[in-house]
């Protein structure tokens, strides 16, 4: 008798919602019963909204049952879910609902199909295709098949990978390192956790298809010590990886030789920046470098390194393997393939929604994500993690891509897409973003360390009514400053959100004891 698979994700999203209990609950039943079955600790499909989602294989399909509790899986029993039959809960054909069939997923494609562990499951949805085409292609047609992709950095900056991976394949040197950025620090951002806890091996081999290209031997993934779970099974992924050959001195019986490791954070935000967390690498305390030189040429340890995200490296079996045009077909301009939204905050139906660039921002928020989870409008929408803009619903026609974003004075960031209610005060939004600032500030640069904590006390100026005038026209002068004079990213986006919260919400900044009056 074969036994029924039933699917229960085994990562923190479903966990902190109940997961290993319910997987818990269903073996039970079904050893009183007497009912054969299999339970596969897969990884979330990221409609963290249906968490547990729990899946039974019927013949082809995956019939799918959320959001389960424990105490439902009794009832789940009686009502014979595990032939598939209607229930309360049950939401049919898990990949014919209109929330993942309307995705197009492309880096996450394999995440939540299967157990993130099993090397023969991950060969079986495509795994690896990537890498045996790359073996038999050339340092520099790997390379420019990057460039003519037009993969650019998932982390924020948008750089063009196949000219940071050119600058270092050119840049002479007896050891080269690839260096995976998995702090993941952002408020609203989940995205590089849940891939590394439901595919791992997609980073895996993501990274060695980038080190045969460049020719680096060494590769870190830097991981955020907030994320246990992932630091965990990555190193298990990696462990098998290496005993099937994928690592070590014989990629794949090859002449490539590549071995990786996992360093865990030391819970610092701005380590995120990339320099900043070479210097943690090292054994150094986490501060921004001054650049020149580039880390592709000089970085970990003064070696030519690239420095990558976990979605930068985990598109890239797809591009090797599907080719270029495929990937560029998708997107729009110069912002090409797809983007993995993370709809966060007082939303409906949070999760992972990887779409093509240039789906607009309403599509996002009120398609995808319902709207809000209390029902009442939409006030405000962050977008690319604390220090982001923050976006009106009057922008809600605006294109999801890097240069549209620009234009109307934001940025895509890591793809977070956090959404507030009328209850939110933006004035309250702004003050966080300086005190955050305050708080993560690596302290090196002036306008950072110290601008920071003045915009804070301004902005309490503000909310309190003393000086408003005044004190609204310091606080923009103050942004200039930390814009225009912080050393790296943390000071100088800081007046992003703060600044957007003054023009798109002018209202929550006006006096406030003369409104009570």
């Amino acid at each position: 008798m074969i036994a029924t698979k039933v699917y229960v994700p085994g990562d923190s999203a479903a966990v902190s919602v109940g997961a290993d209990e319910v997987a818990l609950e269903i073996a039970k039943l079904a050893k009183a019963a007497n009912i054969e079955i299999e339970i596969i600790r897969n990884g979330t499909r990221g409609a963290l909204w249906l968490e547990p989602l729990v899946e039974v294989q019927i013949a082809e399909k995956r019939i799918g049952y959320g959001p389960v509790k424990v105490e439902d899986v009794e009832g789940l029993f009686e009502e014979h879910f595990l032939q598939g039959a209607s229930h309360p809960l049950s939401i049919n054909s898990v990949d014919e609902l209109p929330w993942f069939a309307e995705q197009d997923r492309v880096t996450f494609k394999r995440v939540g199909l299967n157990d993130p562990l099993s090397m023969s499951e991950y060969e079986a949805h495509g795994g690896l295709n990537g890498l045996r085409r790359a073996l038999k292609m050339s340092s520099d047609e790997i390379a420019a098949e990057i460039l003519e992709s037009g993969l650019r950095g998932r982390g924020g900056a948008g750089f063009p990978a196949g000219i940071k991976w050119k600058t270092v394949q050119d840049t002479q040197s007896d050891i080269k390192y690839l260096c995976c950025n998995a702090d993941e620090g952002d408020s609203g951002t989940f995205a590089d956790r849940i891939l590394i806890e439901g595919d791992p091996f997609t980073l895996i081999e993501g990274m060695v298809i980038a080190a045969i290209a460049v020719g680096a031997t060494k590769g870190i993934v830097y991981v955020r010590s907030e994320y246990p779970a992932a630091i965990a099974k990555l190193k298990a992924a990696i462990a098998i990886a290496d005993e099937y050959g994928l690592l070590g001195k014989s990629v794949l019986g090859s002449h490539f030789e590549f071995t990786l490791k996992v360093r865990s954070g030391a819970g610092s935000y701005v380590c995120g920046e990339e320099t900043a967390m070479l210097e943690s690498i090292e054994g150094k305390r986490g501060v921004v470098r001054s650049k020149p030189p580039l880390p592709a040429i000089s970085g970990l340890f003064g070696k030519p390194t690239v420095i990558n995200n976990v979605l930068t490296f985990s598109s890239v079996p797809a591009i090797i393997s599907e080719g270029a045009s495929s990937y560029k077909s998708r997107g729009v301009g110069r912002s090409l393939g797809t983007q993995v939204f993370q709809l966060g905050g007082n939303v409906k139906r949070g999760g992972i929604v990887e779409t093509g660039f240039g789906i607009t921002l309403h599509d996002l928020v009120s398609g995808f994500g319902g709207g809000t989870l209390s029902g009442k409008p939409v006030k405000a929408v962050q977008i690319g993690g604390p220090l982001g803009a923050y976006f009106p619903t009057q922008s809600f026609d605006l294109s999801m891509d890097y240069e549209s974003l620009l234009a109307a004075g934001g940025m895509l960031g890591h793809g977070g897409v956090v959404v507030f209610d009328t209850e939110v005060d933006l004035a309250i939004q702004a003050k966080f973003a300086m005190e955050f600032c305050a708080i993560e500030s690596c302290g090196k640069c002036t306008p950072c360390r110290l601008g920071s904590t003045r915009g804070a006390e301004t902005i309490q100026e503000i909310i309190d009514g003393r000086n408003v005038s005044a004190n609204k026209k310091l606080l923009l002068d103050l942004c200039e400053v930390m814009t225009d004079g912080s050393l790296c990213a943390m000071g100088g986006l800081t007046p992003m959100p703060v600044k957007s919260a003054m023009i798109n919400f002018p209202s929550d900044f006006e006096d406030r004891l003369a409104a009570k009056t």
